[in-house]
């Protein structure tokens, strides 16, 4: 070999970024665990990201809106792309909504209406869903053929999450010292024809659940200060996409101390930087120029441009929007059963607090907001025997871009990147509505688990989804060595 190739992209491209902080006092209590109930203030800035891309010289387009906050329902996400519609000749199969997943930005769902702070909620996301239309007319308006350049790096921050507590007699959600997790951070630098660079994207599974039921604050977890970091040494927006992060969280976590977020943040950010700066020229390749005899005889090796047929191939796009039906499994409860649950946990917090014991009581809500959750997923189930899971998958020259619905296990990425090595896979999870939350393993099924005890789908359904998506992707490259 005389000339190293490394994965790019051509396409057309713009991006926007606005500020979506929600107002102090919105309904906050996003953890079970939690005793306030509004945002006492703010510890970053919350961010909408519209990204749009088209195919060079192409008809097919694809918006992706990423925003700062932890899921999104039904209800939510029509009204954002409703929003992009009346802004844009956007369709709206052709926009594609993600959460960072941070939790420390409360549950902004219209169901939380009736709870302190909840009454500011249906405004603000009205309020979202403006400043989304606006930022998806102006990056269409910015677009313009950019090339961009993929590349890999690591970070220690994100830790496998499934921890037996032997003396509960049960699995909890917090660091295992024996878990393994892929430490993958996939970067991607977007760069103009004068050489600016447009955006970064971050690619990275690891759950923003730095902060937890002590924080009082709005904040975007670990991502906020993880974005500062990259757009200090490249100054143009960074988009973090979240990875599957199903049983993956941050090593350091469920705290309350702001601090702890902020050193998360930059441990992924440097992690980031690292990646993005050893990223080389847009459209060349690494060339084998001869030796030069010196006290070694040395290979000079130089970034030279792509010919014409190379960078034609780099303007590939090919594009799979739609959704594998996953078996609902057997044992899902009825609405009936649900209600009664809550009943039962209501009169338990009602006798705790009445009984002075202040744990029963906060055990008791954590339960209840468990249960409430729920409920609110079985309402807007759609109906049939199985939940129909949302995928875009998308070639562009070199790499596939993958954005999934819903929690999936962190296997997920790591078995996709085995079967496609040296292919970059971005792989973004929590799009659309919340739908049918986790996707655990089948060896995961029976357990005492949380992730489990609330996994819509049956048994075997990641597996399946893997399989799926690897036929997917297999078949963007099928005329491709």
């Amino acid at each position: 070999m005389t000339a190293a190739q490394v994965p790019q992209s051509i396409t057309e491209f713009g991006v926007a970024r606005g500020d979506i902080t929600s107002p102090v006092g919105i309904y906050h209590r996003m953890w079970g665990a939690a005793t306030h109930s509004r945002a006492a203030g703010v510890h970053r800035p919350l961010t909408a990201t519209v990204a749009f891309f088209r195919a060079a010289g192409g008809a097919d387009q694809q918006l992706l809106i990423a925003l700062d906050h932890c899921v999104m329902g039904r209800r939510e996400v029509d009204l954002m792309k409703g929003a992009v519609a009346a802004k844009t000749d956007i369709a709206a199969d052709k926009t594609t909504l993600v959460c960072s997943h941070t939790h420390a930005a409360g549950l902004m769902l219209h169901d939380r209406s009736e709870l302190p702070g909840g009454e500011l909620i249906p405004p603000y996301l009205k309020e979202v869903g403006e400043t989304v239309g606006e930022l998806a007319r102006a990056a269409i308006e910015g677009a313009q053929e950019c090339s961009f350049v993929y590349g890999t790096g690591h970070c220690s921050l994100a830790a496998q999450r499934d921890f037996w507590d032997e003396q509960r007699g049960e699995y909890v959600c917090g660091f295992n010292p024996g878990g393994d997790c892929d430490d993958t951070v996939m970067v991607a630098r977007a760069t103009n024809a004068a050489g600016d660079v447009v955006a970064t994207f971050v690619n990275y599974a690891c759950h923003p659940t730095t902060l937890a039921w002590d924080n009082e604050l709005i904040s975007p977890d670990y991502p906020g200060a993880m974005r500062e970091v990259v757009e200090a040494a490249i100054p143009a927006p960074c988009l973090f996409l979240q990875g599957a992060s199903g049983d993956v969280g941050p090593r350091d976590g469920f705290v309350g101390d702001l601090e702890v977020a902020d050193r998360n943040g930059r441990v992924l950010g440097h992690a980031a930087v690292s990646a993005l700066l050893h990223l080389p020229p847009p459209r060349s390749e690494f060339a084998y120029r001869g030796a030069v005899v010196s006290g070694a005889t040395i290979g000079v090796w130089e970034w030279e441009e792509l010919d014409e047929s190379a960078q034609q191939e780099l303007r590939v796009w090919d594009v799979k929007r739609d959704s594998l039906l996953l078996d609902y499994r057997d044992e899902l409860p009825t609405l009936d059963e649900v209600q009664d649950d809550l009943q039962r946990q209501t009169a338990a917090q009602a006798a705790a607090e009445a009984a002075g014991d202040e744990q029963a009581s906060r055990d008791a809500h954590a339960m209840i907001e468990r249960a409430t959750r729920l409920q609110g997923r079985l309402r807007v189930l759609p109906p049939g025997s199985g939940f129909p899971l949302q995928y875009t998958c998308w070639r562009m020259g070199d790499a596939v871009w993958l954005i999934i619905q819903g929690e999936p296990y962190n296997l997920l990425q790591r078995e996709l990147r085995d079967r496609f090595a040296g292919r970059p896979l971005i792989i973004g999870t929590i799009a659309e509505n919340w739908g049918a939350s986790y996707l655990p393993p089948s060896d995961r099924y029976g357990l005492p688990l949380y992730q489990e005890s609330i996994a819509i789908v049956a048994p075997g359904s990641l597996e399946r989804l893997i399989e799926h998506l690897s036929d997917e992707v297999q078949s963007l490259f099928a005329s491709t060595p």
